[in-house]
């Protein structure tokens, strides 16, 4: 078959397909019906003059010319709309493009949006799809369904650029009436203690590997979906929780929490941009990073934070 002859949208509906194994997920991933999806596949095996997807009890299995194109087409995907995204003179001020990022919620919470307050007066018709990374962000990056993944760097793809946006450092939280923070935190008190902890689609965080690097246990007491879910969880009890700094600082104030040193060292954790190697010249992508990098910088140091907590333990009594 001619290119000429050849619709591109089969490229997008065939790497869609090689992801799922699956008609019916690849339709709602799309957001088309089983049916239109079926008729692309049978586009798709017409124009490649093979089965593509083979029918094995309730799985489809890829042949071995389908697997040798998934790479190619994937590659091919992401260079199109890296170039589609291009354009020669991005003005925030009038665009109207649409971002598609991959962020947790603390980062959208302690850096997106102030970034999306600041932006509503400077480019008002800018918009942005922000989802939560899950197992297959690397993937949906690597063929371009992604301008920006927000991660911390044990969890980048190797394969694209990546660009420091913030070192965060961990503190421990509790109720602010909890006696086990009345005095400077010690290991022996911070393992007795019941810990709220948090898994993301039951994956361990970065706190967790660490944790688990450094050989300290401690006694999980509950475990939280989220970042943003997790301080919700202290007020009136005697649990702890490993938390980001800014995000004790934003939230610790308002649940009465008091913020302590953990009893050991953590290593600061590096959340990273990243991005398609093929986005390198996206001028409006260099202009999102370069908004939330200064967002970023502005973050308040340590001693910030604890004034703030002491100022949430006074206003309680």
């Amino acid at each position: 078959m001619r290119l000429s002859n050849f619709d591109l949208n089969l490229l997008v509906a065939f790497d869609v397909l090689m992801i799922e194994r699956s008609v019916t997920r690849a339709a709602g991933r799309l957001n088309v019906t089983q049916s239109a999806m079926s008729a692309s596949l049978k586009r798709l095996r017409q124009a490649f003059d093979d089965e593509l997807l083979v029918l094995h009890g309730k799985t489809m299995v890829p042949t071995p010319h389908a697997l040798a194109l998934a790479p190619e087409v994937a590659d091919t995907i992401a260079r199109l709309r890296g170039l589609i995204s291009m354009s020669g003179g991005f003005d925030p001020r009038t665009s109207e493009r649409r971002f598609q990022i991959a962020a947790s919620d603390y980062i959208t919470t302690v850096v997106i949006v102030p970034l999306l307050r600041k932006l509503e007066r400077e480019a008002p018709s800018v918009r942005f799809d922000i989802t939560l990374p899950k197992d297959d962000t690397s993937d949906r990056l690597a063929n371009g369904e992604f301008d920006l993944s927000i991660t911390p760097i044990e969890f980048t793809d190797p394969r694209h650029p990546t660009e420091l946006l913030l070192e965060e450092r961990h503190v421990v939280v509790g109720w602010n009436r909890n006696p086990l923070l009345a005095e400077p935190l010690t290991l022996e008190a911070f393992a007795s203690a019941g810990h709220v902890a948090v898994q993301i689609d039951g994956r361990n965080t970065f706190i967790e590997n660490t944790l688990d690097q450094l050989g300290l246990t401690r006694r999980i007491e509950v475990h939280a979906p989220s970042f943003i879910q997790a301080p919700w969880l202290l007020p009136g009890t005697m649990r702890l929780a490993l938390m980001h700094e800014r995000l004790a600082l934003l939230i610790g104030p308002s649940l009465a929490l008091r913020v302590a040193e953990p009893p050991f060292a953590i290593p600061n954790m590096r959340e990273m941009m990243q991005y398609h190697s093929t986005r390198a010249r996206d001028e409006a992508l260099r202009w999102l990073r370069s908004q939330l990098k200064a967002i970023a910088e502005r973050a308040p140091n340590n001693a910030d934070l604890l004034g703030h907590a002491s100022a949430a333990d006074e206003g309680d009594g």
